[in-house]
């Protein structure tokens, strides 16, 4: 307690620094990871990526970020075993950011595509075994999140491949792919819109004070969904093509419109991965801020500082520019040829995927939940159309993220605690 009173302030700034260190690494990595579709077919550049992403991750955290906020926070370990010993667990959620933040900077500079969930998770883990052993974490609520990592990857696989297949069968096999794309593109568009508005509106829009029902958010969603998909067709059907194309020159052309489409669910994709992946950083760092402010009163919830979720917004940002070009060339080209219409399908499955697993407070790896949707895309062509060694890699990374985030919590909460003796 009264190393709590005495340097509360200084754990503060230190937990910030470091809450946003991590956020950067997201951005490095997970935003990459996010974003490498779109940049991979092409369909954007990779500054015009970062202009999305800087718009888009941004909303998403501030207005989106907290539901699955309090699932980091409060839902991995017991905190109320550290109800007599506060500062360790302030000790071992700074720890937790300065572990998952180094290793998400080692991962990125080498160009791995790791999940920023699976390091926070591992880290505050190792944090909890060393300081009140095995029974300070909720090891069901772990086992639940554990089996998302395999479940959400299966679901947004399932979904992008229908959705490529949709687009196999309604476009691009019919006898004028062109006048089919014009015919079905903005029913494509419709479910895109739809997926970005309801979480908007349902759970993002009580952070800037605003609440509205279910249904109030479903026909605004639905509304807004519409216009979309008209304007859209508008702009499609005005498009100048030569009747006289050969079936080739029409699938080149689908392919254009289908590229304006992946601009949209880059958005889609970049504000669902900011109203889930923010928790990672700023959930550790929302805890320090409880327990300082609170003189070392461990609450079951509490409201997030107003400059968090800022904080967590401008550092995935700022790590998407300055290193996410690296994670962004694996993930876009690595796995599977990409073209603006399978990134399209890979991408919309994803952003569904993701605001389901946000609505409902599980957190989610959005690394892998991408890469299911990748695979789902590849296998509607045949196995032989995924680089499986590529895959296996990734894989690989996955399985070593976990123990270096808890390895290096240990080292930290350490060198932390005799730091603050």
């Amino acid at each position: 307690m009264d190393i709590l009173a005495n340097y509360g302030t200084l754990l503060i700034l230190i937990a910030a620094a470091f809450g946003f260190f991590m956020a950067w690494g997201i951005g490095a990595n997970d935003v990459a990871n996010a974003m490498g579709t779109s940049v991979g077919t092409r369909s954007l550049t990779i500054k015009q990526a970062i202009i999305i992403a800087m718009i888009f991750e941004f909303a998403g955290a501030y207005l989106a970020g907290g539901e699955v906020t309090s699932t980091i926070k409060n839902g991995i370990i017991d905190s109320a075993a550290y109800a007599d010993h506060p500062d360790l667990l302030v000790f071992g959620m700074i720890a937790s950011l300065l572990a998952s933040g180094t290793w998400l900077l080692v991962a990125s500079f080498f160009g791995w595509p790791v999940s920023t969930t699976h390091t926070i998770i591992g880290a505050i883990i190792g944090f909890a075994l060393v300081s009140l052993g095995s029974s300070a974490v909720h090891w069901s609520k772990v086992s639940g999140i554990v089996g998302s990592w395999v479940i959400t990857p299966a679901i947004s696989g399932l979904l992008a491949y229908f959705i490529f297949i949709s687009v196999q069968r309604l476009i691009f096999n019919a006898d004028k792919p062109l006048a089919a794309a014009k015919k079905y593109v903005p029913a494509y568009i419709f479910m895109t819109v739809m997926v970005i508005c309801l979480v908007t509106l349902k759970k993002g829009l009580k952070h800037v004070g605003l609440e509205m029902s279910d249904q109030e958010s479903l026909l605004l969603s639905a509304a807004l969904s519409l216009l979309s998909s008209l304007l859209a067709g508008v702009y499609i059907k005005r498009k100048q093509y030569d009747s006289a194309d050969d079936k080739s020159m029409q699938y080149t052309n689908v392919e254009k419109v289908f590229g304006i489409l992946m601009v949209v669910t880059a958005c889609a994709m970049a504000f669902a991965h900011g109203s889930n992946d923010v928790a990672n950083a700023i959930g550790p760092l929302s805890a320090v801020v409880a327990i300082v402010q609170s003189s070392g009163e461990i609450a079951a919830e509490s409201s997030i500082a107003w400059w968090i979720l800022p904080l967590g917004g401008v550092g995935i940002v700022i790590g998407l520019a300055s290193l996410g070009h690296k994670v962004m060339a694996t993930v876009g080209t690595g796995i599977t040829h990409l073209t603006p219409s399978r990134g399209f399908a890979a991408q919309l499955a994803t952003a569904a995927t993701v605001v389901i697993a946000s609505g409902t407070g599980l957190p989610i790896s959005t690394t892998q939940t991408l890469v299911g949707a990748v695979m789902g895309v590849g296998l509607a062509r045949g196995i032989a159309a995924l680089n499986l060694n590529v895959l296996r890699n990734i894989v690989v990374s996955w399985v070593v993220t976990l123990p270096a985030g808890a390895i290096l919590a240990i080292i930290f909460f350490y060198i932390i605690q005799w730091s603050f003796s």
